[in-house]
């Protein structure tokens, strides 16, 4: 198998290139935009490759996904450079690497999309949501609107693709905790956590879940095994990705 990593030297996707490049049969690829952390990308056992969402253009990442199996967008503005790099990163980033795909050559890679929970239209409420949960949701879009509002965006743009095959998985709030192999897959609730170690994880569990096919998964702290919450989630075709 042949992965890509799109914002390769972020946290969650060093642990994910340091969890699949072991594996042996998996080569992995590492993208990212500035040149001087080569070292640690390569480090994890992935093949640097310098690249920005930014700055270069699509033709560029289209070379790079060609032949390979996956791609992984796990690139993040994380308020660097002013609020204006979540629409410049997290949106239309995504969707240089979206119109990348669908331009390389069949068989085209499968896109493993890493969003965020509660990324979707403020003004509908999912069926499943508490009040804690309302009341969370309300915290996390007064904090954190214009990087949900363009995951949401970003997501939205995916959603309308037919061209490749793609699953989102949408994490809560993120900490470097040790990861415990455990949390709530699909519907989880808003107001816990999730360790990098533990969404890096999923990840990885995904490459093997081409059945995961337009499938939008949350995760959150719980106490389900990862592996046996995903395959449940999975099966019940189920999506948790709220566009509409």
């Amino acid at each position: 198998m042949n992965v890509v990593i799109v914002g390769g030297h972020g946290k969650v996707a060093m642990r994910l290139a340091r969890l699949l490049v072991p594996q042996g049969d998996i080569k992995v690829v590492s993208v990212f935009r500035n040149g001087w952390q080569a070292q640690d990308v390569a480090a994890t056992g992935a093949l640097p490759v310098v690249l920005s969402l930014e700055d270069d253009p699509v033709e560029k990442f289209t070379a790079t996904f060609q032949g390979k199996d996956i791609v992984y967008f796990c690139a993040g503005a994380e308020g660097k450079g002013g609020l204006e790099c979540y629409r410049t990163v997290d949106y239309e980033g995504a969707l240089k690497v979206f119109d990348a795909i669908e331009l390389t050559r069949s068989p085209k890679p499968r896109l493993i999309m890493l969003s965020a929970i509660d990324v979707r239209d403020t003004n509908k409420t999912p069926a499943h949501y508490t009040e804690k949960d309302i009341q969370h949701s309300q915290q996390l879009w007064e904090s954190m609107g214009h990087y949900l509002q363009a995951k949401f965006d970003a997501d939205k743009n995916l959603s309308q693709r037919t061209a490749f095959k793609w699953t989102m998985l949408r994490p809560g709030c993120l900490t470097s905790s040790r990861g415990t192999g455990r949390a709530s897959v699909g519907k989880a609730p808003l107001g816990t956590t999730i360790s990098r170690d533990d969404v890096a994880l999923t990840l990885a569990l995904l490459a093997d879940r081409p059945d995961a096919d337009g499938i939008g998964i949350d995760l959150n702290g719980g106490d389900e095994k990862i592996g046996e919450a995903l395959n449940s989630f999975i099966e019940t075709g189920e999506s948790d990705f709220h566009v509409c």
